[in-house]
């Protein structure tokens, strides 16, 4: 029995004047292009979102160019299989054709230690680096790797070339062009793949294969909306479930619930989710939902960003474990999350209030004469290290935007508050 590849991979093009989209950087004039017509191209990161051709178009480069091009994946390789790609380019020397291409696939898994051990052979110009990422490559990539490689940004597909590759593929593939099929209607068909290629040909294939061989296959919004809602994956780490997950992952953490909190996790482990994507949302909470009320919950959370990035899947996921069921057990509170929203409200509704006088940096003589900070008394000249002394506007003077919870550690912060501003914080 021979096992039929997917429709997206039968279709891909087979050169670039049949690849579809990406004007802004293909087109006659366009940059991407200016440099492939002058058969002299950088190392390259590639960003988009998923579909939009990154791995199609790393190999008609290396075709165009006529170079031989290696692939890896950040999901299934590591520092032995960039090294071993390195070295194989190396030792072929002469007999290797000049201009090796090196493709990353997911650049943005790899760790820093990673990507360190590619910088010596794109320096070197022992291999052309092209990276496909989905996550912006400022902060996903380290900065000298970064340095070294031009970034081009890939957009999602319209209508119009997704019908176009859609229509391509019935008119051209072996297996489609066999059959009777009439687009009738395409709209559900187009919002399913939201601008994402591969999405939109493995659901076209979907719907096709659930058809007789005998039938006509009349497309309409009803069918799709029947027959291929069903076939879409279960956890689309790009649409709108990736939204949901995480919101009932963070909504887990905040009501105290690590229990729930280590299920969502596994379903965006399970899912394929950037473990940095989840660790960042980890850090927010750290702050919008404990904050004060446990300082060092913030400390753990960077430093689960941090140890997530060095250690990349699989085991990153103990680590993200450890502190969502540290964030979720800890006590809440959102005392800093209020206090600069209602901060930020004041500022929009009074405007840029003049810093008073005695707050005011003084430099120059002029400056000193104007009376700019006279009046300031500093606080390590009086006992305690403290003097009562207005700090705000005066057109907001004792204002205040600290409202404690009734943790711990927040009652302890408004009995110092209540203390030593006695007319300040007093409630």
């Amino acid at each position: 029995m021979v096992i039929q590849a997917p429709l997206a991979e039968r279709v891909r093009p087979k050169s670039l004047d049949e690849f579809v989209g990406q004007d802004h950087i293909l087109k006659e004039g366009a940059s991407l292009r200016m440099a492939l017509d002058s058969g002299v191209i950088p190392s390259m990161i590639f960003w988009g979102p998923p579909g939009v051709g990154k791995t199609t178009l790393a190999n008609l480069i290396a075709g165009h160019l006529e170079r031989p091009i290696h692939q890896l994946s950040a999901i299934s390789s590591g520092v032995k299989d960039v090294r071993e790609v390195i070295q194989k380019v190396e030792t072929a020397g002469m007999f290797q054709q000049s201009g090796t291409i090196l493709f990353i696939d997911e650049i943005h898994r790899f760790s820093k230690a990673q990507q360190d051990s590619l910088l010596g052979a794109v320096e070197k110009g022992i291999v052309t680096l092209i990276g496909a990422t989905t996550e912006n490559p400022s902060f996903e990539v380290i900065s000298a790797l970064l340095s070294r490689c031009q970034v081009y940004i890939l957009k999602e597909h319209d209508k119009e070339s997704l019908l176009t590759i859609l229509k391509d593929a019935i008119v051209n593939d072996v297996v489609l062009k066999e059959k009777d099929i009439e687009l009738k209607e395409t709209e559900a068909l187009l919002a399913i793949s939201g601008g994402d290629a591969r999405k939109l040909l493995n659901v076209f294939e979907v719907l096709v294969g659930s058809f007789t061989n005998q039938d006509k296959i009349v497309i309409t919004n009803e069918l799709v909306q029947e027959r291929a809602q069903q076939s879409v994956a279960k956890y689309d780490k790009n649409g709108e479930q990736h939204y949901d997950i995480i919101s009932a992952f963070i909504k887990s953490i905040r009501g105290s619930d690590p229990n729930a909190a280590v299920y969502w996790l596994a379903r965006m482990v399970e899912g394929g989710e950037d473990p940095k994507f989840i660790a960042r949302r980890m850090i927010i909470s750290a702050s919008e939902d404990i904050g004060l009320a446990n300082p060092n919950a913030l400390l753990i959370a960077n430093n689960t960003f941090q140890a997530v990035q060095t250690v990349g899947f699989p085991e990153a996921r103990i680590i993200l474990s450890q502190c969502a069921i540290y964030l979720a057990s800890s006590p809440k509170g959102n005392a800093a999350y209020l206090a600069i929203n209602e901060a930020q409200q004041v500022v929009r509704q009074t405007g840029d209030l003049s810093v008073p006088l005695h707050l005011r940096n003084a430099p120059t003589k002029l400056m000193k004469e104007l009376g700019y900070g006279t009046e300031y008394q500093y606080s390590h000249d009086f006992p305690g290290n403290f003097v009562d002394q207005e700090f705000l506007p005066d057109e907001i003077s004792g204002m205040n935007f600290i409202k404690t919870g009734s943790s711990k550690r927040e009652q302890d912060l408004n009995e110092w508050l209540s203390k030593t501003w006695k007319n300040k914080y007093n409630k």
